[in-house]
């Protein structure tokens, strides 16, 4: 240890990769970065959500699959990823936009203001979940059985059926397909400000954007997959069909209008925008 310096024996430590685990995580970085930053991905990630979609629920209806391990509610994907999918998205999102924003913007306001985004996604999560749930409430009714029978009207609520063993029927917009599809839109949006990010290889910042753009394209892939899971195995083709256009009309929404005018959270930073932003805030 005596002929060391410093910072190899943090990194024989563990606390730091090594240069071996470094560099795959950069070849990582590189594949996912040249398969989900292009402009062909945003450009036609919405419709092939939405036609897999289409096709999975007629897969279902026509031709359902066996039985299988992600057709269980409880597989581990299901549980311990998309039932707590915006918070993944959300706390991987938070350092990753404030470090590519202010690596190339450097003003804390702009940055501030772009991590205002995961503020309305937030309030478009809570209402359209709330939304769902009030839907669902509205148009159901408990029953004895999963077959419909014997209904129970003393029970007017969901969580009452529950409680006493009764089975809700509603119309249950698919909150999967709504959550899955906003969620990897707006990464796969985020994402984009890569094309303008250069970093030195030494860098802290660079190992640190390197394991958030791996984290994040490994995300979306998990995102889109239980997408296409839900399509084939779970909900009728009306509820997801509504649960999809939620998720479409708040990406949208926001990154396909709102955030192009001034008084927003605005767009990731490119080049042809990030000069006049800049000159923006300093007015």
């Amino acid at each position: 240890m005596k002929g060391k310096t410093v910072a190899e024996r943090v990194r024989g430590g563990g606390r730091w990769p090594t240069r071996s685990g470094m560099e795959h995580l950069e070849r990582c970085a590189w594949v996912l970065r040249g398969t989900l930053v292009r402009s062909a991905v945003r450009k036609y990630l919405p419709w092939a959500l939405a036609a897999s979609m289409l096709a999975g629920s007629l897969l279902k209806e026509l031709s359902p699959l066996p039985e299988s391990y992600l057709s269980n509610k409880r597989n581990v994907l299901n549980v311990y990823f998309v039932k707590v999918a915006w918070a993944w998205t959300f706390c991987l999102l938070l350092p990753f936009i404030a470090l590519t924003n202010y690596h190339l913007t450097g003003k804390a306001g702009l940055v501030l203001r772009r991590l205002s985004t995961l503020l309305v996604g937030t309030a478009i999560w809570y209402v359209c979940t709330a939304i769902f749930s009030n839907i669902e409430h509205y148009t159901g009714s408990c029953y004895q059985s999963p077959a419909l029978e014997g209904e129970r009207k003393e029970h007017q609520s969901k969580q009452q059926c529950h409680g006493e063993g009764g089975f809700w029927h509603g119309f249950d917009i698919s909150g999967h397909s709504f959550l899955l599809t906003f969620c990897a839109l707006m990464i796969v949006e985020e994402m984009a400000v890569l094309h303008e990010v250069k970093t030195d290889r030494n860098h802290c910042l660079h190992a640190a954007i390197t394991t958030l753009v791996v984290a994040l394209g490994f995300l979306t892939f998990i995102w889109v997959w239980m997408f296409l899971c839900t399509a084939v195995y779970f909900h009728n083709l009306s509820q997801k069909v509504f649960g999809t256009l939620f998720g479409l009309l708040g990406w949208y929404g926001t990154y396909g209008c709102w955030y192009l005018k001034s008084f927003s959270p605005g767009l990731p930073p490119q080049s042809s925008s990030l000069n006049l932003k800049q000159d923006t805030y300093k007015k």
